[in-house]
């Protein structure tokens, strides 16, 4: 298989009005990802070195997109929409370039597993012109049925076209096919628009293959790899089989969730084994767990590193650029940013921690605010080794704790602080005897003045 060449024909053109949305269709996401790039990244799994995205609806706003997660693709637009063997035909140029297998994808079947692909390329490998990947289910109603004679496919027929019999097949259109490159532009090129809507059909190039003598089979994949998305629920339904997918995979390398179904990942989340997730854990994209970690119930952590044996949450929100060393923790309602949390260093509770480093062993009291933005610029905080912050305090960036330093509770700190110091920023405290007493029968006497 490394030997053969191949390409893949990804379809995206469609408008996608059942999604209510000015974004093309394509471009809504599952796991953080647009469904598109969970084709393409299937695509490359399976072999296929280079990729033609065929675009229409939103035409700009693809390209820009593809610039991320399709960094070789060649985009083709289809000017004008006559069916999905037209929609193939605009990536012509690429399909020309002699490539031994050809990987037709949708868009917005984004469940598509790469082995199912793979199989399909096999098939070409061994000699078939056409491979049509379908699926079997209990419910066929709707969905094309795939005819078959001694083990040949020979058609793919339309629910409404199909004979008493043939309805009663179970095994179904996928909508994925593979095709032998020498023989791909022959077939599409003699694929015609005689039918009711004058729409030119992918699926007729299995009986023009079959009448030229060419090998037509279809292999078989479960209905999720076949899970074509159109509105907002299946857009959901979808999310909810990727998250299942990747709670299982995660599970079986080693790490516990507690209640698997209310954890969700990130396409690209890194886990790593002994690590135990708590209840109602989100993850967005560019997470990376060390083995050993505890992500306590309620946590949201995206673009964050987690080191080993860190302990986080519950409540936790670690934001782009957090970096959690060894046993560091960050505990309830804590917010660390764009921050290194040295090893072993504690961020407790109720503290935002942000463009900032905490050294080693250091301690966060409870209400801790590191004071980085001005309102037009960042500025950082560097807090030292062993420091010990005390509650309910501010440090005013730019501002540096020494090793060792102390700050006092209710501080507001502006100034930076030498190693091993201690260091006040607050008012004296002034107490008046009865003052409190004094002040009470006044307000006391005022409010009873204003229900008269």
């Amino acid at each position: 298989m490394s030997q053969r060449s191949c390409l893949s024909v990804i379809l995206a053109a469609g408008e996608g009005t059942r999604m209510k949305s000015a974004l093309p269709k394509v471009l809504h996401q599952i796991a953080g990802l647009p469904m598109v790039a969970h084709v393409v990244k299937a695509a490359e799994a399976a072999g296929a070195g280079d990729q033609a995205l065929v675009i229409g609806h939103g035409a700009d706003e693809m390209r820009k997109a593809a610039t991320k997660f399709a960094l070789k693709a060649e985009t083709f637009v289809q000017e004008k929409r006559l069916g999905t063997a037209h929609a193939v035909l605009a990536a012509r140029d690429a399909i020309s370039r002699g490539y031994d297998d050809v990987l037709v994808m949708f868009g917005d079947t984004p469940l598509i597993d790469p082995d199912a692909l793979t199989v399909a390329r096999l098939k070409l490998a061994e000699g078939a012109g056409v491979v049509v990947i379908g699926f079997r289910t209990a419910n066929p109603t709707g969905y094309g049925r795939l005819i078959e004679k001694g083990g040949r496919l020979v058609a793919i027929r339309e629910e409404k076209d199909c004979s008493d019999e043939e309805k009663k097949i179970t095994f179904c259109n996928g909508g994925l096919m593979a095709v032998a490159g020498s023989q791909a532009l022959k077939l599409l090129d003699r694929v015609g628009n005689k039918n009711a809507k004058g729409e030119y059909y992918l699926t007729d190039i299995v009986e023009i293959a079959s009448g030229q003598g060419l090998e037509v089979i279809a292999t078989e994949a479960s209905f999720e790899n076949a899970l074509g998305i159109n509105n907002r629920a299946e857009l959901a339904e979808a999310e909810g089989i990727w998250q299942r997918r990747r709670r299982r995979e995660a599970m079986l390398s080693g790490v516990t969730l507690i209640a698997p179904d209310t954890v969700f990942f990130s396409h690209d989340t890194e886990i790593g084994a002994d690590t135990v997730v708590e209840p109602n854990v989100w993850f967005g994209p560019g997470v990376k767990i060390a083995t050993g970690a505890k992500i306590h119930a309620f946590s949201h952590i995206e673009g964050a590193t987690v080191a080993s044996n860190c302990d986080v949450g519950p409540f936790a929100r670690l934001r782009p650029g957090a970096d959690l060393k060894q046993k560091a923790k960050v505990g309830n309602f804590c917010e660390v940013k764009q921050a290194v949390i040295e090893e072993g260093a504690k961020v407790n509770h109720l503290t935002y921690i942000g463009d900032a480093r905490v050294g080693a062993g250091a301690n966060i009291g409870a209400g801790t605010i590191t004071c980085n933005y001005d309102g037009y610029s960042k500025f950082f905080t560097d807090i030292g080794e062993g420091a010990f912050i005390g509650s309910n305090s501010s440090l005013v960036a730019p501002v540096t704790i020494g090793k060792g330093g102390y700050i006092a509770s209710g501080s507001v700190i502006t100034e930076s602080v030498p190693d091993d110091a201690l260091a006040f920023g607050r008012a004296r405290q002034k107490t008046i005897p009865g003052k409190g007493k004094e002040l009470r029968d006044r307000f006391a006497s005022a409010a009873a003045a204003k229900k008269k």
